[in-house]
């Protein structure tokens, strides 16, 4: 797609996922992981199914023209109660077709908006360096650095 931007009747909205949402997400998975995320290989762990390893509970997903084109997988970041109130963000995903739409904006929008429902005191995420464009969306949204893995 060009530069379009969402109108007053095509707008970018965002929901839970739910069950029937897998074949749609499993396609944007399909194409979504390349060179410039870090995880080309990824594709290769790729299954029938896109809620093989986290379930509908774990992801928003965004909807384009009533279209699903993306999901933020949402999770706690630690098994154990003193990591209580941090979460973190395990896969951001558009489909090539939606993007500069505002997809990315109003899936991490949302996930904001979740973390203080949930009470968190942090939302965390990781990024390789090779993925300049989802390193200046985080940044544009209140992302820091605060490390790097300089060996991975």
């Amino acid at each position: 797609m060009s530069d379009e931007r969402p109108s007053a009747d095509r707008q970018v909205t965002v929901r839970r996922a739910v069950e029937e949402d897998d074949a749609a997400l499993l396609a944007i998975e399909q194409v979504s992981w390349d060179a410039s995320s870090g995880f080309p290989s990824y594709q290769d762990t790729l299954t029938d199914t896109f809620f093989a390893r986290t379930g509908p509970d774990a992801h928003l997903v965004a909807e384009y023209d009533g279209e699903v084109v993306g999901y933020l997988r949402l999770q706690d970041k630690y098994p154990f109660p003193e990591g209580a109130g941090v979460l973190t963000i395990n896969g951001l995903a558009t489909a090539p077709t939606a993007r500069r739409l505002g997809v990315a904006s109003a899936l991490l929008d949302a996930a904001a908006a979740e973390g203080v429902l949930r009470g968190a005191r942090k939302i965390s995420l990781h990024v390789h360096s090779t993925n300049a464009p989802a390193r200046r969306l985080y940044e544009r949204h209140g992302y820091v650095v605060e490390g790097t893995h300089p060996n991975e």
